[in-house]
């Protein structure tokens, strides 16, 4: 009798979590992938709910449906939305919401990821770059640009992400440049040869060609030193990422975003796939 009334807390907290629908965001850290975070955020919330045993990643008779919207990379950090229950099906309209990020990056070095996890390939003297050089050539990036994501990206192809391909010596060709918008562009920071960048941009804009770009556009070379999303859609890092330590169902149910009835109160429309 008494184990029986033990499980029954535990019974009634699984099926509270696996009636959730809606949106919410968590903090991501750099180093784990965004899947690795969501499988990690499930994993806890099923420990939780006294499935300790439970595999994340088991697709069969899945106990938790859960989603991310928007990737960010391994080394970056900051608002990552997910979408539980019905609320997965709202991740692609979260795709195109305005994005922000703070960008430091470093001049004088190009890298072949275009960040600081990848080898150095270039290496170009910086010492001419002025802040007013800078803040001139942000201009050229401002409004609907095209733009040519990395080869080292979760864009896919056959089927495969092309950072993995590139990963097992598998020949890629870059991607066609595609129109992107960056709805502001401002220098935070300047010491070189590093500089600070605040960025708003909108669906499949990446932060990594950006840099890249401008770097060539100042004489010299660029890549991302560190990487950090402030805003996805309507989700804030300072008033909406939940913190590891508050990845409970408690925590959750307070943040929870309703699915919305239409799309447009999310505030944004479908997009193609981007990153940082």
């Amino acid at each position: 009798m008494a184990a029986s009334n033990a499980a029954a807390p535990l019974t009634s907290s699984l099926s509270k979590l696996q009636s959730l629908n809606g949106l919410f965001a968590i903090y991501k850290k750099r180093g784990p992938t965004s899947a690795d975070v969501l499988n990690k955020l499930k994993e806890t919330l099923l420990e939780e709910a006294g499935l300790r045993n439970a595999n994340p990643r088991k697709r069969k008779k899945q106990s938790l449906k859960m989603g991310h919207g928007g990737t960010l990379d391994s080394a970056a950090s900051g608002v990552l939305v997910v979408g539980v229950g019905n609320g997965t099906k709202m991740l692609s309209t979260m795709l195109a919401g305005s994005k922000k990020y703070i960008a430091v990056a470093e001049l004088g070095k190009a890298t072949d990821t275009l960040d600081a996890t990848g080898s150095v390939t270039q290496e170009k003297d910086f010492k001419h770059v002025t802040k007013l050089d800078l803040e001139e050539k942000l201009k050229s990036f401002v409004g609907d640009i095209m733009q040519v994501p990395p080869l080292y990206s979760a864009l896919k192809k056959d089927g495969q992400r092309m950072s993995v391909l590139l990963k097992k010596g598998h020949k890629v060709e870059a991607k066609p440049a595609r129109s992107v918008t960056v709805y502001n562009l401002t220098l935070q920071e300047f010491k070189l040869p590093f500089f600070t960048l605040d960025i708003e941009c909108g669906g499949g804009f990446y932060v990594r060609s950006l840099v890249d770009e401008l770097g060539k556009a100042l004489l010299s070379c660029a890549h991302v030193k560190e990487l950090t999303r402030t805003k996805q859609g309507q989700f804030t890092l300072e008033q909406h990422a939940l913190h590891e330590e508050q990845w409970t169902l408690g925590h959750i149910v307070k943040s929870l975003r309703a699915c919305p009835e239409s799309e447009e109160s999310l505030d944004s429309v479908a997009a193609p796939e981007g990153g940082t």
